[in-house]
């Protein structure tokens, strides 16, 4: 069975209720969502904010000799790395929940903002419904400092060049199937909701990615963790490879993670783990559309309904959405840039309000 509902999601007004009941979603219980749109009113209007800035999380402080090989700059000293860039903003009157919004593969916190054709971002639109709002840059992407001490000590002679970190870059070809915009380069699929003819803003934001470089675990978690404690209530807003993220935080603590929604996240827990420390707060994971016909992310998507359905057995509240299922077709893997984007966050921003009381 797909979906009960009292009207289609693709053109609801103001509310409206959805009633999942689909047993390959393997939920205990139906989805009973009430979603309110933010307004027009509001999102036309002018962004109100209390306060903002930005702050780093975590880090060490490491003592290197490989720290440069121009003559004007040592090359013995101390650097900080692994710390984590946050920029938040703060609306007026701010709800006393907190949204942390963590990026996925290749990209930085500029996934959250202001889409490719120009349009609002989730990071916006969360602060106008009323929530503090933070975009993380993963340690060791964006803002937050990579550590360059090997690439130096490899052309300086003093490491072998196969010690040389793992950096990969996604090109447009690959990241076209890998996002989901069609089969293969450039074709399109029926019915795609992101801005094809805006492309190139997505090309523009896309970065080296050092991952595989990095220390184990990935800093950006112990990080988030900290992050969470320091909001004391706080709901985790993951994409694709940091989809993991907030699942690997709630393994270290449940201290200040208030909810989990891990949007086309690129593995979820091994459903033969401990479900432990994911039955202690509200999850949603969320899917688009062209899943079953990508090889890429059909397994992943069948990983995560098993996930699903041992958290749940487990004594979980983890519910799975994939929009198909309610009726709307056409989202891509980049769902918050796509140009149905509001009304996603309309479900998200109405899952939040009644999930996890203010």
């Amino acid at each position: 069975m797909k979906v009960i509902t009292m009207a289609r999601l693709a053109g609801f007004t103001s509310s409206i209720l959805v009633l999942l009941t689909s047993a390959a979603i393997a939920q205990t219980s139906p989805l009973n969502l009430k979603v309110t749109s933010l307004g027009d009113k509001v999102l036309n209007g002018p962004l109100v904010i209390e306060k903002q800035g930005s702050f780093f999380v975590g880090g060490q402080d490491i003592e290197s000799s490989t720290l440069s090989t121009l003559p004007a700059y040592a090359q013995s000293g101390t650097i900080t790395v692994d710390q984590m860039y946050a920029r938040y903003q703060t609306p007026v009157k701010a709800k006393n929940t907190s949204i942390v919004m963590i990026h996925g593969c290749c990209l930085t916190g500029k996934t959250w903002e202001s889409t490719p054709d120009g349009r609002m971002g989730w990071d916006e639109y969360f602060v106008k419904r009323g929530y503090p709002t933070y975009v993380i840059d993963q340690s060791g992407r964006g803002r937050s400092a990579v550590n360059a001490t090997a690439l130096n000590a490899a052309k300086m002679g003093k490491e072998a060049p196969e010690k040389l970190p793992v950096v990969f870059a996604a090109s447009h070809e690959s990241a076209w199937q890998i996002f989901r915009f069609g089969s293969e380069y450039p074709k399109v699929y029926d019915g795609q909701k992101f801005p094809i003819a805006a492309q190139n803003g997505l090309w523009q934001q896309m970065v080296s990615d050092w991952l595989f470089s990095m220390p184990t675990p990935n800093p950006t978690v112990p990080n988030l963790s900290q992050l969470s404690k320091q909001l004391k209530k706080t709901v985790l807003i993951s994409h694709s490879q940091s989809g993991i993220y907030p699942f690997q935080t709630a393994q270290l603590s449940n201290e200040g993670i208030a909810g989990i929604i891990a949007v086309e996240p690129s593995a979820c827990p091994d459903a033969n783990s401990d479900m432990t420390p994911y039955t202690k707060m509200p999850i949603m994971v969320m899917y688009g559309d062209y899943m079953e016909i990508s090889p890429r992310w059909a397994p992943r998507l069948k990983a995560c309904r098993a996930f699903v359905e041992k958290a749940n057995q487990a004594g979980g509240k983890v519910e799975l959405l994939l929009l198909p299922e309610v009726g709307i077709m056409g989202n891509s893997h980049m769902i918050m840039q796509d140009s149905n984007s509001i009304q996603i966050a309309d479900i998200l921003g109405s899952w939040i309000e009644q999930r996890i009381k203010n």
